[in-house]
């Protein structure tokens, strides 16, 4: 195994060109000629990557051979006169059908074609001839629209703004041109499109819930298409606030199609004090958060996070990294450091998983690594001030069969100074690897089904002090990680600003058997997909089967914990007004239609989380049952219902209060409720 850097290949400029293509080879893809000499193997695709821009010197394959078996292969090449020629070093699938370990690959007399000969050691070799059906390596779509009064940044004038690079070339780059020099050939299917919003109500951000509807609406007039596609939407602000720039939706619909959001009136659109060239700062930051944003739907990590339980090949954390995948205020001296050498690309290593790795990674998400070493190779710092504990608030970690494990995390400053930390650090779930694993079966690292791009501030964490989070692990992009009866095991570590690991205690947790055969029989329906991303992002309006899913659920079982979380998801889409993508007849977004909040209708679905608020608070947690209240509550005051919002309020601090909560929520929730009565 390897591993790369940025300047591997000596590339310091924006493209790179060898004189490969003087030679007859160029980069680009191949396809496998038939020849009955190559059987068993059946139809290969060979990746050149050795001309153009930032060429990595590498050629990778998939060969597929029958119907189940297919083998992925990487190699590095050096050049040898006419020929470039290199080791395998990185192979998966069946390998007793591909059990060759070297490559030589030479031009022919007829151009776009090559052959390769593969050597391995031992047994005969096999040389098979190839030719090019694409300049690029990849294929990918995309589309973007914009809400109406949100501008769609999709290119860039480079040198709009002084602070850059010197040699920098002077050009309007799009995001097409980015991805292109990625290695993909881009296509765009429509799109542009300005989504007017009508309907009642003057709610402006979007919530969780809303943009994965969004997103599940776009993708469902794809159902019976399978490509690689993104979808990205411009919208103004997420209910989180400024500080949220984008959300990336993993996988959505049965074809793991991506999508994301980019948030333009959040913090990348103020400029710093002082900064001389405001408009051209904003525009920049908008064009790289898009960017980032769509790098991870290529399943491509932070430049800082690519160390710890990666699935991939080993890759060092590339904390000064000019990538687009690295956050400009993150690195040394701040964001004009980072855009005085930002040549808008991504990284050696980033290139080398975007083109060469396997389209659908299999391992993703396996932690294996974790049977054996835990997290013995986080890098923990000596003598932290800090401790993080994995915990749930109920007295034994006991779980009904269906009910949804809810955990929390807290970090304390146990020394005797006060200490500094992001202010959304437990929010953001790319600085966490989170692990769990079930008595007898292999770990799994979790995958949420969305990533969040944050703009943290300072925050002082006195002595003693905590900060909390809620934790949603039952389901993510790998499934139901929390579902068949037995024992788990969960334990996470945190990276901190410092660059080193916190790691918490291990949770033990059981989940019960069923109490009955027609749990067994909901049990199927209920651990979808859908139902976790409804749960997840409670809610929906959209996923009408694990709406009605839900709804069976909180009718079947209504004294079994799962009922509770069933009707938080039912009701909590009803609290608020509700932005709807609305399709045209063609299958093209037309507009977002907004729709009225039912306060009314939303109550009478959640009252058992009132009247039962001890058994609710226990099971969705303190966080997230305050969350869910407090949206009711909001509702209700809109709807000229003060007085139902402070009883909703009483009810969730007698809960809160006989749980042992913090005085300081307490007094909180006892002022709002009192604002509420004077109403």
């Amino acid at each position: 195994m390897k591993s790369f850097t940025l300047g591997s290949n000596g590339t310091s400029g924006q493209e790179e060109q060898t004189s490969a293509a003087t030679i007859g080879l160029t980069s680009g893809r191949y396809e496998s000629q038939p020849s009955s000499s190559n059987l068993p193997l059946g139809e290969e695709i060979l990746r050149l990557d050795i001309d153009g821009s930032y060429p990595q010197m590498t050629a990778s394959g998939t060969v597929t051979a029958g119907l189940s078996h297919r083998v992925h292969w990487i190699a590095s090449l050096q050049r040898n006169n006419e020929t470039f020629e290199g080791a395998i070093w990185y192979k998966e699938g069946g390998q007793n059908l591909f059990p060759y370990t070297d490559i030589t690959i030479r031009p022919t007399q007829n151009r776009g074609k090559i052959e390769v000969d593969y050597r391995g050691s031992s047994g005969p070799g096999m040389t098979r001839s190839f030719e090019m059906i694409s300049k690029e390596l990849r294929d990918v779509e995309f589309e973007y629209d914009s809400v109406e009064g949100t501008d769609a940044v999709t290119t860039l004038d480079v040198h709009a703004h002084p602070n850059r690079p010197t040699g920098l070339r002077a050009e309007t780059l799009s995001i097409e041109d980015v991805f292109q020099r990625a290695g993909f050939s881009v296509t765009k299917s429509g799109g542009d499109n300005i989504l007017p919003i009508t309907g009642a109500g003057t709610n402006g951000s979007w919530s969780d819930l809303e943009m994965h509807d969004a997103m599940q609406r776009y993708w469902s007039r794809f159902a019976n298409r399978s490509q690689w596609s993104l979808w990205a939407l411009f919208a103004a602000l997420h209910d989180d606030g400024d500080s949220l720039g984008g959300i990336m939706f993993d996988d959505i619909g049965p074809n793991h199609r991506q999508g994301t959001a980019i948030f333009n009136s959040s913090f990348i659109a103020r400029a710093p004090y002082g900064e001389t060239h405001p408009d051209a700062w904003v525009e920049r930051m908008k064009f790289w958060c898009a960017i980032h944003e769509m790098g991870h739907a290529f399943n491509l990590a932070h430049s800082w996070q690519k160390e710890l339980g990666s699935p991939w090949i080993p890759t060092a954390n590339e904390f000064e990294e000019r990538s687009f995948m690295n956050y400009p205020y993150n690195v040394r001296d701040g964001e004009r450091a980072f855009f005085r050498n930002f040549e808008y690309r991504f990284s050696d290593s980033e290139l080398l998983f975007m083109r060469h790795a396997p389209e659908r990674f299999v391992q993703m998400g396996n932690a294996a690594w974790f049977d054996h070493h835990g997290f013995q190779q986080a890098k923990v710092a000596r003598n932290s001030p800090f401790s993080l504990e994995l915990r749930a608030n109920r007295p034994t970690l006991r779980f009904e069969f269906l009910e949804p494990p809810l955990l929390e995390v807290k970090l304390t400053n146990h020394s005797d100074e006060p200490q500094i930390i992001p202010d959304q650090l437990l929010k953001m779930r790319e600085q966490m690897t989170i692990i769990l694993k079930r008595r007898g079966d292999t770990a799994k690292q979790f995958i949420p089904y969305s990533r969040y791009c944050y703009k943290t501030k300072n925050k002082v964490l006195n002595p003693g002090e905590s900060v909390y989070e809620s934790l949603f692990v039952a389901a993510g992009v790998n499934g139901w990680a929390l579902a068949e009866p037995g024992k788990y095991l969960a334990q996470l570590s945190l990276k901190m600003p410092s660059g080193s690991d916190l790691v918490s205690n291990q949770l033990f947790l059981n989940i019960d058997p069923p109490v009955s055969r027609e749990e067994e029989i909901v049990a199927q329906d209920f651990f979808t997909e859908d139902v976790g991303r409804v749960l997840r992002f409670e809610g929906t309006r959209e996923l009408k089967t694990a709406h009605d899913t839900l709804q069976l659920v909180s009718e079947k079982f209504p004294e079994r914990r799962v009922a509770l979380h069933a009707l938080a998801a039912l009701g909590n889409p009803l609290t608020k007004s509700y932005k709807e993508l609305v399709l045209s007849n063609s299958g093209q977004p037309e507009e977002i239609r907004q729709h009225q909040p039912q306060p009314e209708d939303a109550l009478k679905t959640m009252e058992p989380l009132l009247t039962k608020s001890d058994s609710a608070a226990e099971t969705l947690g303190h966080i997230d049952y305050k969350n869910t209240v407090d949206r009711l509550s909001k509702g209700l005051v809109q709807a000229d219902s003060p007085n139902l919002a402070a009883e909703a309020q009483g009810a969730l601090h007698n809960a809160l209060s006989n749980r042992g909560v913090l005085t300081g929520v307490l007094k909180d929730i006892d002022k709002t409720r009192k604002a509420y009565l004077k109403k």
